[in-house]
């Protein structure tokens, strides 16, 4: 998509809408005047951020609950959204879910919603609007929302790193491949965001009503940004067509530790790994 000078007029696709980062970018979009297509599994929350969109003078072309990780759902949707509307210019997978765990608490479901909700999820998408877009000949932009659980090893992480790098990596061959039909590709890299989903976020094999678990998660939701900061750190990525999107600097700053000091960075995620163990205690999974 090159730089555009504004959102103005633009097709955009959001998936996650109904709240968190994706409700928060949807009304950062309707207020630049962007085109809007939303969806969310949350239909009562849909509804709310369509009304709120609306309110700011936006047009909100097409809106759908769906479950992305339900590829028929996804693609009739597409269908429906191409036979009314053409092509998109810019499609941005916000939806995700999260899920801490080790290898002995974690369930089989655990591991098998990640990949289906954060990767298969913005694959359907990916498969359903971007070959029209590619055939349209307009350009374009993909966004693509990992994690810092998608650049480096969090505890308890693997489950959603496994998703997220997932990601990070499709996005990045995507980058390349997509580039000679001028459509861009970014993948942002959230820290901590002032979400639910930092309150709800499902620890395997932990009490989240221990005040010990409780105490641990309000320290990690302190060093949050607000889902407006990390809206408008992924637009303004977005009109310079970065590939990493970084919406705090803490993240940032840890990547650039791990590609240049790799042996002391092991050696502080070993400590943080036994630190966070401590602090949560899991039980293993019976």
């Amino acid at each position: 998509m090159g730089q555009p000078e504004s959102f103005a007029g633009k097709r955009v696709l959001l998936t996650g809408a109904a709240s968190g980062i994706g409700r928060a970018t949807a009304l950062k979009l309707a207020e630049l005047g962007a085109e809007l297509y939303l969806t969310d599994r949350d239909a009562e929350g849909l509804d709310i951020v369509v009304s709120d969109a609306e309110a700011l003078g936006a047009t909100v072309a097409a809106h759908r609950a769906l479950d992305v990780s339900d590829f028929e759902a996804v693609s009739a949707f597409a269908d429906d959204v191409h036979a009314a509307n053409g092509a998109l210019d810019i499609v941005m997978n916000i939806a995700g879910i999260s899920a801490w765990g080790t290898v002995s608490t974690l369930s089989h479901q655990h591991w098998k919603s990640m990949i289906d909700v954060n990767l298969m999820g913005p694959i359907h998408v990916i498969e359903t609007f971007l070959p029209p877009m590619v055939a349209a000949g307009r350009g374009g932009h993909l966004v693509n929302v990992s994690s810092a659980a998608g650049i480096v090893a969090l505890p308890w992480h693997a489950a959603y790193s496994a998703s997220k790098y997932g990601l990070r990596g499709l996005s990045e061959v995507l980058r390349f491949d997509l580039a000679r039909h001028r459509i861009g590709v970014s993948v942002v890299v959230p820290g901590a965001v002032k979400t639910g989903l930092v309150q709800t976020v499902q620890i395997a094999g932990v009490d989240r009503e221990d005040p010990r678990v409780a105490k641990w998660v309000d320290r990690f939701a302190g060093h949050a940004v607000s889902p407006e900061h990390a809206a408008d750190k992924i637009l303004a990525g977005v009109q310079r067509n970065r590939f990493l999107i970084y919406t705090s600097a803490d993240i940032r700053a840890l990547y650039a530790f791990k590609r240049v000091a790799w042996w002391p960075y092991s050696v502080a995620m070993r400590q943080v790994n036994v630190l966070f163990t401590r602090a949560l205690r899991p039980r293993p999974r019976t």
